[in-house]
């Protein structure tokens, strides 16, 4: 039931400006979203890269509803590119975004529509110097996102894109991604999937992600290890151990305001250690729709806010 409750506050502006007004509600915004505005998320990679780290940018806003709204996404990535490009920071500042932001839900829309709509950021990202990660959603945007990812591959080979471990075809995704070579995020899935498409116990998610890194290592995929997971990150860095990876040939991924510590300890071991960095005026609707997916995010966020290690 808490769910389709917290879908119904993300849609409500009387709620949101409750939420946004409430004096407790700061703090968690503060830490996991880089501010609203571009300036701000500016500032917090220049912190982050000022302490040994990488960063990837997320503009925010998905499942959009016209296409207008993907002409903003899309202006919105540009701004930011001529941003990070005037600051020089190359590819230690990438971008992630959403397919569904960029029109792939759309009537009249799909994949050749995203994928014109999308270009103009891939092409400006070369030109930067630096490379766009492709979000996964949820499991009904996979051939998608995946289709427009083979699409561009062909003219920016550097394209990457999120797996999720979680979902019973990510194996043989990753087979797929491997062999291409592709630069691949992998991550355990935070959406609320049908037990039809996705496992629903904790230790299967982690297995299966386990096996899922050991594909991409073996094989020709450039491993984006996203996870806070202790044990996770130590078989990481054996199975890197055993394929003859050395710190080029794969990074670890968190997220914005968690395990700063380790993030630190990562990247003076030698590691590429990204941080994935949210920002944008749709921080609300995009925290309260990761709630109404996977309720259970209520309780790791507020974990995470009490121990802000």
């Amino acid at each position: 039931m808490l769910g389709p409750v917290l879908l119904a506050a993300a849609r409500s502006d009387a709620i949101r400006r409750a939420v946004s007004a409430t004096p407790l509600t700061r703090p968690v915004v503060d830490r996991f979203v880089a501010g609203e505005r571009l300036d701000q998320s500016l500032a917090a990679v220049r912190e982050l890269t000022g302490a040994g780290l990488a960063v990837t940018l997320d503009h925010l806003g998905e499942d959009v509803t016209d296409k207008g709204q993907v002409t903003q996404a899309r202006d919105a990535y540009l701004a930011l590119l001529e941003g990070l490009r005037a600051e020089g920071w190359g590819q230690r500042a990438e971008l992630s975004l959403k397919l569904s932001a960029f029109g792939l839900r759309l009537p009249g829309g799909g994949e050749e529509f995203a994928l014109r709509s999308v270009e103009p950021v891939l092409a400006a990202a070369e030109e930067a110097g630096t490379m766009v990660t492709l979000d996964m959603e949820d499991h009904t945007a996979v051939d998608g996102t995946l289709a427009v990812l083979a699409a561009l591959r062909g003219r920016f080979p550097r394209t990457g894109v999120a797996v999720q471990s979680y979902l019973f075809r990510t194996e043989d995704d990753c087979r797929a991604l491997a062999a291409a070579g592709c630069r691949v995020r992998l991550v355990k899935g935070a959406y609320r999937e049908p037990a039809s498409v996705a496992y629903q116990d904790k230790r299967q998610v982690d297995l299966a992600y386990v096996r899922a890194l050991r594909i991409l290592f073996t094989g020709g995929a450039h491993p984006m290890i996203a996870t806070h997971d202790p044990r996770l990150i130590a078989i990481a860095e054996e199975l890197a151990r055993r394929a003859g990876r050395d710190v080029d040939g794969y990074e670890f991924q968190m997220l914005y305001g968690i395990r700063t510590e380790e993030q630190l300890r990562l990247a003076r071991a030698g590691h590429t250690m990204r941080v994935y960095v949210p920002y944008g005026t749709d921080w609300y609707g995009y925290f309260m729709r990761r709630l109404a997916e996977r309720p259970a995010n209520l309780g790791f966020f507020a974990r995470s806010l009490l121990t802000r290690g």
